[in-house]
């Protein structure tokens, strides 16, 4: 059992998968009650852009990607604010084209396939040291960030009509959560890749959703359960030979089925 623990890179690929799944089962408690699922899938594809442009530049990945996904953030936030159009339709307009950029310089530049690939699929066991610090230190700002504006938050996530008439600016904490959601699909690209991280972030709250009924019950479970899946999920790759971003995935949605299935049993027998 403890055998892959004595490769460094495996050390460094668990200790990421940890802090990942956790982050991701926080921030994902609230996407999954705005019901905003859609836009963590939207900005993990906007981020491609940005990642592959970094690489094209030789600009530091988190940087780069980082600066990337804060601008599509706003841009999403922008336009849906005005009302104009959906929400759906402004994160449709920017991640596409985001996306598009990416595949557009790919297709100029041939010579990034090793890096895209690690963008679209993730590469958990080449984290290094440095990246696990950025890791731990977002996971830190987006923590600390939460705390503070919990309870605004809050409101705003279960009444913002009545949240806006008490005289919380709804407008702001929207953009605040956006920009916290954009850091978090960053912190995990490198992990699970841009086609993954959508799933860390929604499965881990809905399982959460099924075995809690209090909110704050939920905050707590969610962040357990993404990290229990991290770390269950990455030493199952190691055994069966399998991509550890994938089997992250499968492990979490694995659990939901259990989930699902053990309380369809329990209400055909209350029946």
């Amino acid at each position: 059992m403890l055998a892959p623990f004595q490769y460094e890179f495996f050390v460094h690929g668990f200790l990421a998968a940890l802090l990942v799944g956790a982050l991701c089962g926080l921030v994902g408690v609230y996407v999954v009650l705005r019901r905003m699922s859609y836009i963590g899938h939207g900005l993990a594809h906007a981020l491609f852009g940005g990642a592959v442009l970094s690489s094209v530049v030789h600009v530091n990945f988190y940087i780069g990607a980082g600066i990337w996904a804060l601008v599509a953030a706003s841009l999403i936030h922008l336009i849906a604010f005005r009302r104009l159009v959906g929400a759906d339709a402004a994160i449709g307009v920017v991640t596409t084209s985001s996306f598009a950029i990416g595949v557009a310089i790919v297709s100029t530049y041939r010579r990034f396939t090793r890096n895209i690939e690690a963008a679209l699929f993730g590469n958990i066991l080449g984290i290094t040291r440095g990246d696990l610090l950025v890791i731990a230190v977002i996971a830190l700002v987006v923590l600390v960030t939460i705390l503070m504006i919990r309870r605004q938050l809050l409101f705003s996530t279960f009444d913002p009509e009545v949240a806006a008439a008490y005289g919380i600016s709804t407008g702001w904490i929207d953009f605040y959560f956006v920009i916290l959601l954009a850091v978090t699909v960053l912190a995990s690209t490198k992990i699970l890749g841009v086609t993954l991280v959508a799933a860390a972030i929604v499965i881990p709250p809905v399982i959460a959703r099924y075995l809690t009924r209090s909110f704050h019950s939920l905050l707590i479970a969610s962040p357990i359960i993404g990290a229990l899946c991290g770390a269950v999920g990455m030493l199952l790759s190691y055994y069966l030979d399998i991509s550890a971003a994938a089997m992250i995935v499968l492990t979490s949605a694995g659990l939901f089925l259990v989930v699902e299935a053990s309380l369809l049993i329990r209400k055909a027998a209350a029946s």
